[in-house]
C-alpha cells in the first residue's frame, strides 16, 4: 500500500511538472509571438510593440527582437505596425487580394512591406517587396493604394506568395511615436480591404 501511495505521489508530482514546464513554455511562446497589453498596442488591425528599440524593453519584446533577428530604431522616431488580419477580422491569406489604402501621413516617410508568417519577405521574380512614401504612386486624392496579389497588378503592386501573410508598416513620425507610448489618441492607420478570393 505504501509503495501504491508513493508511486501515485510521485506521478502525480511529475504530471504537475510537467504540466507547469508545458504551461511556461507555452505562455512565454504566446507572450513572444502576440504580446500583450503591457507590451503592445492595437489600432484595428495593426499591432505595435511599444518599447521596441528602448533600452528598458520588456524581457518579450526583447526576445522577440533577438528571435527576428530585427534592428529596430528608437522608438520614440519610428514605429513598425504589423497586421494578420484586414479591416474587418479576416486573416490575410496570400490567396486574396487586397487593397492598403494610406492616408493621413503626408509628411512623414512610411514603409509598406509584405512577409511570410516566419518574417521572411516574399521571393518574386519582379523583385518587388515595398512600397515607401518615396516610391509609392498617388492616387488624385493624396491617398496611396497598395494591392497585395499573387499576380501581377499595374501600380503599387506587392506580391504574397503563399500561406498566410503579414504587413508591416514602419513610420518616422516622433508625434505618432510619442501618441503611441502616451496611451493617446492615434491618426487613423491604413485600412486593409479585402477585394477577392480565388
Amino acid at each position: 500500500r505504501n509503495m501504491g501511495f508513493a508511486g501515485k505521489l510521485l506521478a502525480n508530482l511529475l504530471a504537475i511538472f510537467v504540466l507547469a514546464v508545458v504551461g511556461g513554455l507555452g505562455s512565454a511562446w504566446y507572450m513572444v509571438e502576440a504580446g500583450s497589453r503591457l507590451s503592445t498596442r492595437t489600432f484595428g488591425p495593426w499591432t505595435v510593440w511599444t518599447s521596441a528599440g528602448r533600452p528598458d524593453a520588456d524581457p518579450y519584446t526583447r526576445a522577440r527582437i533577438a528571435r527576428n533577428g530585427l534592428l529596430p530604431v528608437a522608438s520614440t522616431l519610428e514605429l513598425t505596425f504589423y497586421a494578420k488580419t484586414d479591416s474587418d477580422g479576416g486573416q490575410l491569406q496570400s490567396g486574396c487580394e487586397y487593397a492598403v489604402t494610406i492616408e493621413g501621413l503626408d509628411g512623414v516617410w512610411w514603409n509598406l512591406a509584405v512577409f511570410d508568417r516566419k518574417g521572411a519577405l516574399i521571393s518574386n521574380a519582379a523583385e518587388r517587396y515595398a512600397f515607401s512614401s518615396d516610391t509609392a504612386m498617388r492616387e488624385p486624392g493624396g491617398q496611396t493604394v497598395v494591392v497585395v496579389a499573387r499576380e501581377t497588378r499595374p501600380g503599387n503592386w506587392l506580391p504574397s506568395g503563399g500561406g498566410k501573410i503579414t504587413l508591416a508598416l514602419t513610420v518616422q513620425d516622433a508625434a505618432l511615436a510619442a501618441a503611441v507610448h502616451d496611451g493617446g489618441a492615434v491618426k487613423p492607420l491604413p485600412e486593409i480591404r479585402k477585394l477577392g478570393c480565388r
